[in-house]
């Protein structure tokens, strides 16, 4: 294969709030029965590429413990396979990643042992469908040093947390804004990128001679100028889960028929780690209307709006509207839930109110589950 691939999976930020105190935003569940890095694994083993390294560190602990085992995306091979890579304190070095750059600059030594030509690097923390091998046919053709992938969002999105290209005719990147107060485009960095693998260990190395290290502020906006930069725009769905808000949305577009098709029945397909879990079951009672319901769950009342992870209970009498429930809840009877995210493994008790007046509400509540 011409390339190998990169996903940056260790970031932490605060607009998840109580959501990544647990875990990394890579390992956010996604679509009833999967994880978000599950997009970016299958469309790298889609792309047939069969190197894949994951730099993980901040909440590493349940994303480790999801890519225990690779063959779920066919990775599980004698040439190349899925590696996974945290901070190591070695007799040279004590510190953890402090930027994306500075992640690939200390694991330097796989990229100096692979023999692919090219590598593919993207973050673990978004939710699309592309082939990269289109991409990389583009960058080729283009003669590139480095290609950025780029979405047009629509007006009105705020793409003020992304960072903000413009391009000239021939695609070739002119302006690279990180995060800008006043966006001058609507054309955001979706986060993948195609570079010469010789060429990143060379940039990677000035990098940490003078101690840059972030690949988007110390390599693509500084050298824009002194290298041929393109753009690729990606037509397809492409969301990133970064904040609250992002998350729920991204989740609720699952509801949508076409979203799903593109997803789960289109090929090349999406896929993840398989628990052995009996279907959902439906008692006597439930209504459920435009809803996701995983696997293992059990439902007694009504779920409107909704997307049920494995192994959620809901109990008697409840309502359930424009929510998001995850993985292992125990709902009580006679419980409200509007407009919120309930957090993994917590039980609601018996007859409460949680409504997201203003925006979504994350909720957390670790009850006994069990009284004897």
């Amino acid at each position: 294969m011409k390339a190998l691939g990169i996903i940056l999976a260790g970031g932490n930020n605060n607009r998840m709030q109580e959501l990544t105190s647990r875990r990394a935003i890579s390992a956010m569940p996604i679509g009833g029965s999967y994880r978000c890095i599950d997009f970016a694994l299958s469309n790298m083993s889609n792309s047939h590429i069969h190197t894949v390294a994951v730099l993980t560190q901040y909440n590493a602990r349940s994303l480790n413990e999801h890519l225990s085992s690779s063959k779920w995306w066919d990775f599980g091979r004698k040439q190349g396979g899925l590696y996974t890579f945290t901070p190591t304190v070695t007799a040279g070095n004590s510190w953890w990643y402090r930027g994306t750059a500075d992640a690939m600059y200390q694991n330097l030594d796989f990229l100096k042992r692979r023999h692919e030509p090219y590598v593919i690097i993207t973050s673990g923390d978004c939710v699309y469908k592309g082939d990269y091998n289109k991409i990389l046919d583009y960058h080729i053709a283009k003669k590139a040093d480095i290609t950025v992938v780029c979405k047009d969002m629509p007006q009105g999105v705020d793409v003020s947390r992304y960072g903000v290209v413009r391009m000239n005719e021939d695609a070739r990147i002119i302006e690279f804004e990180e995060k800008p107060m006043m966006a001058s485009s609507n054309t955001i960095s979706t986060g993948i990128y195609v570079i010469r693998r010789r060429q990143l260990i060379e940039m990677l190395e000035r990098c940490a001679e003078e101690e840059r290290y972030d690949f988007v502020s110390d390599i693509l906006i500084r050298y824009k100028n002194l290298k041929r930069i393109y753009g690729y725009k990606l037509e397809t769905y492409w969301s990133n889960i970064a904040t609250v808000e992002s998350y729920y949305q991204t989740n609720m577009d699952f509801l949508n028929p076409e979203v799903r098709k593109f997803f789960f029945r289109d090929e090349p397909k999406i896929a993840t780690k398989v628990d052995d879990l009996p279907p959902a079951k439906y008692n006597v009672g439930s209504d459920v209307k435009n809803s996701l319901i995983a696997s293992g769950c059990i439902v007694n009342s009504k779920v409107e709006n909704s997307i049920l992870f494995k192994k959620a209970f809901i109990g008697k009498n409840c309502v359930i509207k424009n929510s998001i429930i995850l993985n292992d809840v125990y709902i009580g009877d006679n419980t409200y839930v509007e407009n919120c995210i309930v957090e993994s493994r917590n039980t609601l008790r018996a007859n409460t109110y949680y409504c997201g007046e203003n925006g979504i509400k994350v909720v957390r509540e670790e009850n006994a589950r069990y009284v004897i």
